[in-house]
């Protein structure tokens, strides 16, 4: 795990760890049951794909970030979704974790009570009590990232997921990761393109780890994909959806610049 994750991990286990206290597994589960129904994140990107013949997209809600620090000074998750989902998103990511991204909780229900769109929940997992958790925010969908948590926790993530009617969309960096990913057997699987060591985003990591996905998922490229000629260029490499955030983040027409990424 590089540093920056270590800090990552380290403040949320402490936040995590506050949190359980704060609502027994009983009671987040009672909360994660009384919530909306999944709107099956997968099955949305399926869709998008079959329709359009093109990558879906899952378009980011996120104001800031560690490595470019704020991003949108104007945020609005309500508005934000609203202008994704006419754009022509697939579904939303949306960033809860404050401490690096500056999101927070309730953007998450603030932007799934706008729209019918799916909804990711774009935080740092490091136990399965938050899977939970995500499910009584209105996430249908969780985040794991291979570079923080080992095969067993991930597992148990993938399968609390599973129980709560979610999907998971499990995070890769490089061959080892991808491996791990087989592996578990997920069917969404995700291709990171920034490098956590020097954050720099290089879309030949999709090109690469592409050849190795597993045959029955769904492949996601993510970060650093800015025009539609990237988008062409990650679907050359078999991704069928993209994650997109910082690019659409930063334009004053959000809904007008997601109609051009997509437009082919």
């Amino acid at each position: 795990m590089t540093d920056v994750l270590e800090r990552i991990a380290a403040y949320k286990r402490e936040d995590v760890a506050a949190r359980k206290a704060a609502a027994s597994q009983d009671a987040i589960e009672a909360l994660a049951r009384a919530a909306s129904a999944p709107r099956g994140f997968r099955d949305a990107l399926d869709r998008t794909v079959e329709e359009t013949g093109r990558p879906a997209l899952i378009a980011e809600i996120k104001k800031a970030s560690p490595s470019k620090g704020l991003i949108r000074a104007d945020f609005d998750p309500t508005a934000l979704a609203l202008s994704y989902e006419a754009g022509g998103a697939a579904c939303l990511s949306v960033l809860t974790d404050g401490p690096s991204f500056q999101g927070d909780d309730a953007y998450l229900g603030q932007a799934r009570s706008a729209v019918a769109l799916p909804c990711l929940r774009k935080d740092f997992l490091v136990d399965p009590w938050q899977v939970a958790e995500s499910r009584a925010l209105g996430a249908d969908c969780i985040l794991i990232i291979l570079a923080m948590v080992d095969d067993a926790l991930a597992a148990e993530l993938l399968s609390e997921a599973e129980r709560f009617g979610m999907d998971a969309l499990i995070e890769t960096h490089d061959e080892g990761e991808m491996a791990r990913a087989c592996a578990l057997g997920g069917d969404l699987v995700g291709v990171n393109n920034r490098s956590l060591r020097t954050f720099e985003v290089d879309l030949e990591v999709t090109e690469r780890l592409s050849m190795l996905s597993p045959v029955r998922a769904l492949l996601v490229a993510e970060s650093g994909i800015f025009t539609s000629e990237d988008v062409e260029r990650v679907s050359a490499a078999h991704a069928q959806a993209i994650l997109v955030g910082e690019s659409l983040m930063r334009q004053d027409d959000v809904e007008a610049a997601t109609r051009r990424l997509l437009a082919a």
